[in-house]
C-alpha cells in the first residue's frame, strides 16, 4: 500500500469536495487523477458515498481501490462515516447497537488501509454537541480500535469553538482514559473570519484564533482544510491560512490537511471544483514549501 513519507503537515483532499460531480461527471478514478495532478498525497472518502455496495464491498472493488492508491500515489488517510443513533423511526439505538455499527465501519476502514476515522455521531444541540452517551459508545469501541490501530476522531466544525465545553469534554475523555485511539479532526471553518453578503451565520459564532489550536495539537490526528473562496492570486479569502499553517509547521504537527470545499457555487451547473482545489493546493504549497 502506498505511503507518503513527508514529515509535517501534508496535503490531501476529501472527496466530499466532489459531491456535486461524483457519480455524474466524475468516477472514483477521475478524482484520484485530479489529486495526483494537484500534488495531493492523501484522501478522505465518505463511506456510504464512495464505497461501492457499502458496507460490504466485493474483493474486486477492494483490489481496485488499492490499485488506484498505488497508481496515483495516494494514501488512504481518513474514512468518513456516521453513527446514526436515530436511524430507527421508533427509538434511538442502544449503546450496544451504536458500538456494533461503529465496529462495522472500523473493520471496513482497516480493510481499506485507513488508520483515521472521522466518526460523526448524532447531534442534540445547535452547536453540534453529540448524543449524551457518546463516552459509552467510544469506550465500547476502543478495544477494537486498539487492536486495529485506528483513531476515532469527531470533527470540530463551525459553529463550535476550539475553546468550547464540548472540546474540553473530548480532551478530558482522552486524558482520563489515556487512550491514543480517540482524538480530534479540526475543521478550519472554526477559524473563519468572513462570510458572504447573504450567507447564513450561526448566532453567537465567534471565530477561534489560530493559536487556539496549539494546546489541542497532541490530540489532533487530521484536519479538514476547509475552503470557501479562492482568489485568482491563490489566497483563501475567508480563512487565515497563513497563520494556521505557520502554527502547524512551527509545532511540527505531522498529519494531513484534507481539502474540503464548501463554496456557494459548488452545486452550480457546470462548476468544476477541481480548479478551485488546485488553487488551494498552490497556496498551501507556497506556505508549506512542499
Amino acid at each position: 500500500m502506498y505511503h507518503y513519507t513527508q514529515k509535517g503537515p501534508k496535503r490531501g483532499v476529501s472527496l466530499y469536495s466532489y459531491s456535486a460531480e461524483f457519480g455524474f461527471e466524475k468516477t472514483l478514478e477521475d478524482c484520484f487523477e485530479e489529486l495526483k495532478d494537484m500534488g495531493a498525497h492523501g484522501i478522505e472518502i465518505l463511506a456510504n458515498t464512495h464505497i461501492e455496495n457499502y458496507p460490504y464491498p466485493t474483493d474486486a472493488w477492494v483490489d481496485k481501490w488499492f490499485a488506484l492508491c498505488e497508481k496515483y500515489e495516494v494514501e488512504p488517510v481518513e474514512y468518513g462515516h456516521w453513527i446514526d443513533c436515530r436511524v430507527l423511526q421508533d427509538r434511538v439505538l442502544t449503546t450496544d447497537e451504536a458500538v456494533e455499527r461503529l465496529e462495522l465501519d472500523m473493520r471496513l476502514a482497516h480493510r481499506l488501509g485507513f488508520r483515521i476515522l472521522r466518526t460523526k455521531m448524532s447531534v442534540i444541540t445547535d452547536d453540534l454537541a453529540p448524543v449524551e452517551n457518546w463516552r459509552e459508545i467510544i469506550k465500547g469501541a476502543l478495544p477494537l480500535a486498539e487492536r486495529l490501530d485506528l483513531k476515532l476522531c469527531p470533527e470540530i466544525h463551525i459553529p463550535t469553538s476550539l475553546n468550547s465545553q464540548m472540546v474540553k469534554d473530548y480532551v478530558a475523555f482522552i486524558e482520563e482514559t489515556g487512550t491514543k485511539n480517540f482524538g480530534l479532526n479540526i475543521d478550519f471553518s472554526v477559524f473563519r473570519t468572513r462570510f458572504g453578503e447573504n450567507e447564513f451565520v450561526s448566532p453567537g459564532f465567534v471565530p477561534s484564533k489560530p493559536e487556539d489550536i496549539i494546546p489541542l495539537l497532541p490530540y489532533v490526528y487530521c484536519c479538514h482544510a476547509k475552503l470557501f473562496h479562492m482568489s485568482d492570486d491563490f489566497e483563501e479569502t475567508m480563512v487565515p491560512y497563513k497563520e494556521v499553517l505557520a502554527i502547524l509547521k512551527e509545532h511540527e504537527w505531522d498529519g494531513y490537511l484534507l481539502s474540503e470545499y464548501e463554496g456557494n457555487d459548488k452545486y452550480d451547473y457546470g462548476y468544476e471544483v477541481g480548479q478551485t482545489l488546485r488553487k488551494q493546493h498552490i497556496m498551501m504549497k507556497n506556505i508549506l514549501g512542499y
